[in-house]
């Protein structure tokens, strides 16, 4: 299967982003931030952050993110984690979703690598939308 170059629908791929920013934060990930890469990245709209507090947590959280996606007609593409277990990447294509043990997410910094990507305020936007 190859990564699809067509990009989907803006607003429903935001909205995306959002769930799944509020559905790890309800399944206890901390720090969960969204980079809007709108026009910075060929690679994805929108990047999640997060920092699991343990492998069994984040593995669980990263099949939860994978469940909504298919619900939302957004399927993972695909799912990788480190030999560790201590980052997961899980790549919607237009959305591509990290979690970190806490530790991990420090050393390689992804958010510093986008430090003029605007944060999206999903908290906010989740309180808005109910």
């Amino acid at each position: 299967m190859s990564r699809s170059t067509i990009k989907s629908d803006a607003a429903r791929t935001k909205s995306f982003a959002l769930d799944a920013a509020k559905l790890m934060s309800e399944l206890k990930c901390s720090d969960v931030v969204i980079l809007d890469l709108v026009g910075r990245s060929q690679i994805c709209d929108y990047m999640l952050i997060a920092s699991g507090t343990s492998q069994r947590q984040m593995k669980s959280v990263g099949e939860a993110i994978d469940k909504l996606g298919k619900t939302q007609g957004s399927p993972a593409w695909r799912t990788d984690a480190d030999s560790g277990t201590s980052w997961i990447v899980v790549d919607f294509v237009d959305v591509v979703a990290h979690l970190f043990e806490p530790t991990q997410r420090a050393f390689y910094d992804i958010e510093g690598l986008w430090t003029d990507a605007p944060r999206l305020a999903w908290r906010a936007a989740a309180a808005t939308s109910r």
